[in-house]
């Protein structure tokens, strides 16, 4: 064994406990660490002959790297839909790394980890009151969870046509049908090969919504003429957290075929709620739904999961079987996730989600949603008491929408936006909604208090 790994392996303890020091000095202190930072360094490092050592690599990643780093699990952070990662959910990751599994099959030789990731969906179906006849697995983020879900759904477009797209590519015209769609979901088309632009837009409601207009969704399934289509539908935009009518949606797969897919990435998990699962009713109906777990669940990043019906469990299989190695068994016989998932090689990351669960319950993340939605309305309302400020739309959930108040202010929102992150005390993101630039703040850190709220007003004062 290389002289410079037998000595780490000698000194692990040592090694690991300067690591833990090292990462709990930066959760304690999140709340001082701006939120965003200038800091730069040259990447072009020599690549060391002989090499440092564990410990010595430590000391030049505190020194030179750890000052790009930015709280972004910090309460302040409110880019991005960003959650914070709980206690339990860091044991969880820091367990997935130390066991580090490739989580395969209920069957493997290699172990049963699977079945980790098996209890850890059952336990996601509880929390968000879903029933069992959905299939889950773990992928990165919402974009492999749409690409996923939407592979599927590719496929089965091609079986209603008799033709098999996964083994003999596209033949057909893919009938896409969305009225707000998360970017995410149309960087899939592109990577399916059907498209990011062969969708066709429904009219989203009148009245400050981006939600679907479900007269215009039926006009224009009507002018397919009985040809089937993907419908891509949203349990949260990522605006103002807007939702389609999911029981209007599901009465209308009674009449029409297609595949119904929800993009749910953060919205899913007003289901936990009381106050807000009626967003939700009746997305049970559909084919497949994303939902991520690094927002609203707050863990630590790549975590996402898919769900998809069971009955389409064939429809997976033929998309993403590994049919020319033998060596992994046959698909259709056991269960394994290298023919269900894009990725062969997957790390357990089912287990900070498992940790997350277990540790705080129904009950937990049901008062992390609430107090996340209710901060929301406390900074909106804020806005609106401060003159300054003017809301581009209601507050649903958890996104607050707004810009500077009134029109002659459109040219200085960007500006004021660069300004305010660049104090380090808060980061948001601009967007433009309904022709007007606007900036969004999302909340769903558990970390975050009524108290970062005020701070962040002062500063928001300052520079106005």
């Amino acid at each position: 064994m290389n002289s410079i790994l037998q000595h780490d392996l000698n000194d692990l303890e040592n090694i690991l406990e300067k690591a833990k020091r090292q990462g709990i000095d930066f959760l304690n202190n999140l709340e001082n660490i701006p939120t965003s930072n200038n800091n730069k360094i040259d990447p072009k490092r020599d690549l060391n002959n002989l090499g440092l050592g564990s410990e010595k690599a430590l000391k030049e990643f505190k020194e030179r790297l750890a000052p790009l780093l930015v709280s972004s699990p910090g309460p302040r952070y409110w880019g991005f839909v960003t959650g914070g990662s709980t206690p339990a959910s860091i044991v969880g990751d820091w367990l997935a790394t130390v066991y580090d599994q490739n989580t395969q099959s209920v069957t493997s030789q290699g172990g049963n980890s699977a079945l980790i990731e098996f209890e850890t969906i059952n336990l996601l179906l509880q929390l968000l009151e879903l029933p069992d006849s959905f299939l889950g697995g773990f992928v990165t983020g919402a974009t492999m969870s749409n690409f996923t879900s939407l592979a599927v759904a590719r496929q089965w477009f091609g079986k209603q046509f008799g033709k098999d797209f996964a083994k003999n590519g596209i033949s057909e015209t893919i009938n896409i049908l969305t009225a707000t769609p998360h970017s995410s979901s149309i960087k899939s088309l592109s990577m399916l090969g059907i498209g990011s632009q062969n969708y066709t837009v429904v009219k989203t409601i009148e009245g400050n919504r981006e939600a679907i207009d479900l007269a215009d969704l039926e006009l224009k399934i009507k002018e397919l003429n009985g040809k089937p289509f993907i419908l891509i539908s949203s349990a949260g935009t990522v605006n103002t957290a807007d939702f389609d009518d999911f029981e209007a949606i599901s009465n209308l797969k009674e009449k029409y075929n297609f595949w119904w897919h929800i993009d749910a990435a953060f919205g899913g998990f007003a289901a936990v709620s009381e106050k807000y699962k009626g967003y939700v009713q009746g997305w049970e109906n559909a084919d497949s739904i994303t939902i991520d777990c690094h927002k609203w669940l707050n863990v630590p990043y790549e975590s996402a999961f898919y769900l998809i019906k069971k009955a389409h469990v064939n429809l997976q299989i033929e998309t993403f079987q590994n049919s020319n190695a033998p060596y992994l068994g046959d698909p259709l016989e056991n269960f394994n996730y290298l023919n269900v998932l894009p990725e062969n090689s997957r790390r357990l990351r089912a287990l900070p989600v498992w940790f997350s669960l277990v540790a705080y319950g129904k009950e937990g993340f049901c008062d992390i949603i609430e107090k996340s939605t209710s901060l929301a309305l406390h900074f909106g309302n804020a806005l609106i008491e401060d003159g300054s400020f003017e809301l581009l739309a209601p507050i649903r959930l958890n996104n607050v929408c707004f810009t500077l108040k009134g029109d002659e202010n459109q040219d200085k929102v960007g500006e004021f936006l660069t300004k305010l992150n660049d104090t380090g005390t808060v980061f948001m993101t601009p967007t433009v909604y309904q022709n007007k630039k606007g900036i969004r703040a999302s909340f769903v850190n558990w970390r975050t208090k009524e108290e970062d709220i005020n701070i962040v007003l002062e500063e928001m004062k300052l520079l106005i």
